[in-house]
């Protein structure tokens, strides 16, 4: 089997992640190191030096860059110029504003741009370059009622695991990761960041780094996803790598890291391969896992460090999940419930 070019149509296509090409001008003023962009820049190189992870520190730049091409087309180039009147007039826009395809902002996207706002205002009240921060008592959007994931029933999940082609070497790469998904619940992110090092077949462990908030944890792994692990690093990554350097676990077609986009778009394509016409690709075998793992009785405490759950009610979404289950199953069977 040639080791270049082996296979294009799996996850992984060549994709230059590693250093990358900076992106173009924003058209931002840069001119001098006060200007609101030129703070912006400071903040996240200081975030950085704080150990942020790469994902928080892109997140916050993105969700300033709105902010900061509004207010440079209204002149407002420095911090104390800036007032609580303009960061609500601020608002009003994002909650106005339309998207090519015609919809609003989310309301979590307008969290998210506020949230951000109202940390950048901080740390620059903090530093001295405000003597008071006009956006602490800014008000976000209210968040909708979520919607409750939905994992996959058992027949499903079993078609979509058994499609990989296993007699090819990469379709023992992709029923591995199909496996790793489900029996960990890994976010895709999280799933491409993964070394040689940070998977224990001895100890059935995996070392999530950096996750997300750049926490890491240690989750365990099950013996069906450990079994086709085994046999994709047996019979398949020899196979695949170029580079002996290379520490990534999962390798494309090409001996690189898989990337989280190309991982993206080969499970929707797997998903629909399947028959399966659900939203949330790969996050939708992190719903499956712990939705499987709460009708088995699991604690919801497990299920918390098992998905690297900031907070317990992040987690107790899927408890309403067990209930909604549980209340199909009542009225279709309880004599109560008949009438």
């Amino acid at each position: 089997m040639k080791k270049k070019g082996y296979n294009h149509n799996v996850p992984g296509m060549r994709h230059r992640r590693k250093g990358g090409q900076e992106p173009g001008d924003d058209g931002l003023d840069r001119s001098t190191p006060q200007t609101l962009p030129s703070l912006a820049d400071a903040w996240q190189d200081r975030l950085e030096e704080r150990n942020y992870s790469p994902r928080t520190v892109q997140m916050h730049k993105w969700a300033l860059q709105s902010f900061l091409k509004w207010a440079q087309e209204r002149d407002l180039t420095a911090p104390p110029e800036i007032t609580r009147t303009h960061l609500e007039s601020y608002q009003r826009w994002l909650f106005r504003y339309r998207q090519a395809n015609g919809k609003p902002l989310a309301a979590g996207t307008q969290r998210q741009r506020l949230g951000a706002l109202r940390r950048f205002f901080a740390h620059l009240t903090r530093s001295g370059h405000i003597p008071a921060n006009p956006a602490a008592d800014l008000e976000l959007p209210r968040l909708s009622h979520p919607k409750l994931p939905k994992g996959l029933p058992r027949d499903e999940l079993l078609a979509l695991l058994a499609l990989p082609e296993v007699s090819d070497p990469l379709g023992i790469r992709d029923r591995a990761i199909l496996e790793l998904f489900y029996a960990t619940g890994i976010r895709r992110a999280e799933l491409a960041r993964l070394d040689l090092p940070d998977l224990d077949p001895n100890a059935a462990t995996l070392h999530i780094r950096q996750g997300k908030g750049g926490k890491s944890r240690l989750v365990p792994v099950g013996k069906t996803a450990l079994h086709w692990l085994d046999k994709y690093l047996t019979e398949t990554r020899p196979r695949l790598v170029l580079d002996p350097a290379e520490q990534a676990l999962f390798l494309s077609g090409y001996g690189e890291r898989i990337s989280t986009g190309h991982l993206g778009n080969w499970m929707k394509k797997t998903l629909k391969a399947a028959g399966i016409n659900r939203p949330g690709c790969c996050h939708l075998l992190r719903h499956t896992c712990a939705t499987h793992m709460l009708e088995g009785g699991a604690d919801t405490r497990f299920i918390q460090q098992l998905l690297g759950h900031a907070s317990l009610e992040t987690t107790a979404i899927y408890t309403q999940v067990a209930i909604t289950a549980l209340q199909e199953a009542y009225n279709r069977t309880h004599p109560s419930a008949q009438g």
